[in-house]
């Protein structure tokens, strides 16, 4: 077999090997986190987009193939021993920041934002380790890119949510009394209503509420905006302008959309009207609006999405070049080997030697209950609900109260049961719980939201006054952290006190295992302010009671608990390391320049004319092979390209100058700059 097909399938071979191991540690140590979003985002129109995030960052990865071929075998054997491995240092402080991070988010009542903000920097440490910084430099975008897995926090969309909802209510009926068609505005705390009188005298409601804002097409189509701004071959102000144009393009779309199911309404009836709502969705929304942007990008910019302008070059065909790139375009023709060497091996052990320790000790994101409890029983009398799920607590009487199936379909969630401890000794207050079931963690809503964010958010004033929020700790392994919430109701002054935490459970419901993620609730209503400190005593020993009911199904290790504890400090101390090691390295990259202004005058005539004529093409073009080459024949003697590629070779061995891959059109050009 020709040694090229060997070299060529070795290259093939080690790109793919430390490419999947990049993707598999990564899988391997985010699943569960992954896992719930992408259950989420299956079930709740908020959280859908995410699933267009895998293949779009599956897509600026291959269009950075190119670059990437020609960046990733990339060393650093000429750079001084001083800054040689300061680039692994850092890709391993990245490694470790994003670890620390993971831990402590687990430690928190916010584990899942912890988790996934550790993500794009886990990826970026391991692409350091296992590449080089150039390389981390052409997927830069692609990593940060990971960022939208994370959906925007609720406060965001309901304070977004409720402004759009205002302009796609009064838009249209302006619009449809325009045209003559009978329509009122009315509020309906905070989501208004667009009622219309048909022709038969007949009233019909329609509420634009958040999902009919237009939020949540905003959302999926923002990342569609960003996805054709990368794309296109074109200037960054083009780019920007795409992105800008693009965001009330969509909104407008929205609005249209709003018109056209009212006139369905008006004309044909409610039900064919909701009919036309779920088919023109957020994503068909999302699907026209990103056809007309890509339609005025071609039209009115001019611009070219999958292919580019490229120069024609009639010297470009590797076959008849020995050397890498194209003396002509300087286009990278023959990119270097990629090896795997023994530092790759030994990288490739250390990672999953690491993985499994982490793994053997990894913090959940939610805590993970091991008791199975029967929550409904068929009986020929119909459905009975078990008190299984809650434990029997010496002093109090456990009782079940209701299911409340109005608000499981509001929340969109399995189950929301309600129980009441009734205390033995009248001195204590009786304490409701509540467990609610879903499949999907962005249905269990967080009590300060509802109470407080989404009034605000509407316009309103909030019906409650927050009198504390604090995290407190039920169990200290694995620790389960719950949110202590005391408030007033404003307008009866009746103070409650709420008590809840998350948990991740395999659930018996008809006879079927089923895991979901479950919010327990602790409530009270205490008499006065002066006694809540009591209250809390008593609602957090109830707490501690039914998680340890619970029986967590795996506890954490010493290791894990201290680092977890620890993470902010951790972290902030690799930070600081990391910070340290990037002012080294800029500070030896300039001690070094100052002595390669030595070394410069002690070169001969042609390697200085040489120099001087790549330092002048930097400062107002790129320094190609083929400009130097032009510009040494005006200024010195008439060099030979091979001549001059030797030259080049000799000063880029003392450090003078330096050989550089940039991207053009996402195409690998060689250059060279001077590093005096």
């Amino acid at each position: 077999m020709p040694k090229k097909i060997i070299h060529l399938e070795r290259t093939q071979i080690a790109l793919c090997v430390k490419a999947l191991v990049i993707i598999l540690v990564t899988i391997l140590l985010f699943h569960p986190d992954l896992a719930i979003l992408f259950n989420d985002a299956l079930q709740s129109e908020a959280a859908s987009y995410i699933l267009a995030v895998p293949f779009l960052f599956a897509f600026f990865v291959y269009r950075k193939r190119k670059m990437l071929r020609a960046v990733i075998p990339l060393e650093n054997k000429n750079q001084p021993k001083e800054v040689r491995y300061l680039p692994l240092i850092a890709g391993i402080l990245l490694f470790v920041i994003a670890v620390v991070l993971y831990w402590y988010g687990s430690y928190t009542f916010t584990p899942l934002e912890y988790h996934l903000l550790a993500l794009p920097i886990f990826t970026a440490g391991l692409t350091i380790i296992f590449f080089n910084v150039q390389t981390l430099r052409q997927l830069i975008f692609p990593i940060v890119f990971l960022a939208f897995l994370m959906p925007p926090p609720s406060e965001i969309l309901y304070y977004l949510g409720t402004t759009l909802s205002v302009v796609s209510a009064e838009a249209p009926n302006a619009l449809l009394q325009a045209i003559g068609v009978a329509s009122t505005i009315t509020g309906e705390y905070g989501n208004p209503t667009i009622i219309l009188t048909r022709p038969d005298n007949t009233t019909m409601e329609f509420t634009i509420d958040l999902a009919c804002s237009g939020i949540y097409s905003l959302l999926g189509f923002l990342i569609f905006a960003l996805f054709i701004a990368y794309t296109i071959r074109d200037k960054p102000w083009k780019k920007l302008a795409l992105i800008i144009i693009g965001i009330p393009l969509v909104y407008a779309l929205n609005i249209l959309r709003i018109i056209i199911i009212l006139l369905i309404g008006y004309y044909y009836g409610e039900t064919l009207a909701l009919q036309m709502f779920h088919l023109l969705g957020g994503w068909a929304l999302i699907f026209i609006g990103t056809l007309l942007l890509l339609l005025i990008s071609e039209k009115i910019f001019k611009t070219q999405i999958f292919t580019g302008a490229k120069e024609k070059c009639p010297r470009c065909n590797p076959n008849s070049y020995s050397e890498d790139f194209c003396f002509s375009c300087s286009r990278i023709l023959k990119p270097q080997n990629v090896k795997l060497g023994k530092g790759d091996i030994a990288k490739i052990g250390s990672i999953a030697i690491t993985l499994i320790l982490l793994i053997s000790i990894q913090a959940p994101v939610f805590a993970i209950a091991q008791l199975q409890p029967t929550i409904i029983v068929t009986t020929p009398s119909g459905e009975q609900n078990s008190t299984q799920i809650l434990p029997q607590i010496s002093g109090y009487n456990l009782r079940f109260l209701y299911r409340d199936i109005g608000f499981e379909a509001i929340a969109k969630q399995d189950m929301s049961l309600a129980y009441l401890y009734s205390p033995n000794n009248q001195t204590k207050e009786p304490v409701w719980a509540t467990i609610e079931i879903a499949s999907a963690r962005s249905s269990l809503h967080r009590w300060e939201t509802c109470l407080i964010t989404w009034p605000l958010s509407q316009g309103y004033q909030p019906r409650v006054a927050q009198i504390e929020l604090k995290d407190i700790k039920l169990n200290e392994n694995p620790p389960i952290i719950s949110r202590y919430f005391a408030f007033t109701y404003t307008a009866t002054n009746q103070t409650q006190v709420v008590l809840y935490w998350y948990e991740t459970a395999v659930f018996a419901i008809n006879s079927t295992l089923q895991q979901k993620h479950m919010k327990i609730s602790l409530i009270a209503y205490p008499d006065d302010v002066e006694s809540l400190p009591q209250i809390e005593n008593q609602l957090v020993t109830l707490a501690t009671e039914i998680s340890n009911y619970w029986q967590p199904a795996k506890t954490w290790s010493q290791i894990t608990l201290i680092i977890s504890q620890n993470g902010v400090t951790l972290a902030l101390a690799s930070s600081a390391i990391l910070m340290a090691t990037a002012i080294l390295y800029t500070f030896e990259n300039r001690r070094q320049k100052r002595a390669n202004a030595n070394a410069y005058q002690k070169l001969s005539k042609l390697n200085k004319q040489i120099v001087d004529i790549i330092r002048e093409t930097e400062k107002n073009d790129t320094p190609t092979f083929r400009k130097i080459a032009e510009a040494c024949k005006k200024t010195t003697k008439n060099l030979n390209e091979e001549e001059l590629l030797q030259k080049l070779i000799e000063l880029e061995r003392t450090g003078i100058i330096k050989s550089q891959i940039v991207n053009k059109q996402d195409e690998p050009i060689q250059t060279w700059r001077t590093q005096i």
